[in-house]
């Protein structure tokens, strides 16, 4: 019996690798199937998690402050739940993409259950924008054995720079110092303007905003572009 029950364990194990690590692990590493800026001579700002009812309004104040046109990976349960904020990015032109219906990985998702999400974000993102979706990012980057198959409608968007802005922990100077680091021409910068998924701390927008209005200001003297993700050459 014990015997049976290593074998299934093992068994259980391989199946995961086989249809969640390993894909993730060979998608990330050659860049199969990701959409990559071109030689770009601007800077994509990109937030993925929301919409925050407290803090992505906040955020669309700081980037029509700057006039600042950025791109937002939502959650389309809150695409239901804050449709008024959907609208605002589509009206204030920022670029809306998908980030699953729920915040779950692709790597506990069956094919149907990612088509499903994928196909339900979509819808909720037209419902408020009226606009055909172009973009996704999974959670965390992960992809399961199907993921590029049932995306490949999209542009899969990963990122260039990642900040660990989500924990409090970062604080604003350790968040900071990387933001003004982070200047070369085609970067693709990763932010979260929520702090409800799971691992991250419910006041870390609050950080996250205060150092971005400090980078945005810094580059806004330097004549730093920056663009929506439309606006790149893929």
């Amino acid at each position: 019996m014990s015997n049976l029950i290593i074998i299934c364990f093992i068994l259980l194990i391989s199946l995961f690798l086989i249809y969640a690590i390993l894909p993730t692990i060979l998608i990330r590493v050659t860049g199969w199937g990701i959409t990559k800026m071109i030689h770009s001579s601007a800077i994509a700002i990109t937030f993925d998690d929301g919409p925050n009812p407290k803090y992505t309004p906040q955020l669309l104040d700081l980037l029509k402050k700057y006039g600042i046109k950025a791109s937002f990976f939502v959650v389309g349960s809150k695409v239901k739940a804050y449709p008024d904020i959907i609208k605002r990015m589509s009206e204030e032109g920022h670029t809306i993409g998908i980030h699953h219906y729920n915040h779950i990985s692709s790597w506990i998702l069956s094919p149907f259950q990612l088509k499903k999400y994928l196909d339900m974000t979509e819808q909720a993102i037209f419902e408020c924008t009226n606009q055909k979706v172009t973009f996704y990012r999974p959670p965390w980057g992960h992809f399961n054995l199907f993921s590029l198959m049932l995306s490949k409608r999209y542009k899969v968007i990963m990122w260039s720079h990642i900040f660990g802005d989500w924990k409090v922990s970062k604080g604003i100077n350790g968040l900071l110092d990387q933001l003004l680091q982070s200047t070369e021409p085609g970067s693709v910068l990763l932010l979260h303007d929520c702090g409800e998924t799971a691992g991250a701390d419910r006041l870390a927008p609050h950080y996250m905003l205060k150092c971005l209005e400090i980078y945005l200001r810094e580059n806004a003297n330097k004549g730093t572009k920056f663009i929506t993700l439309k606006e790149v050459n893929f």
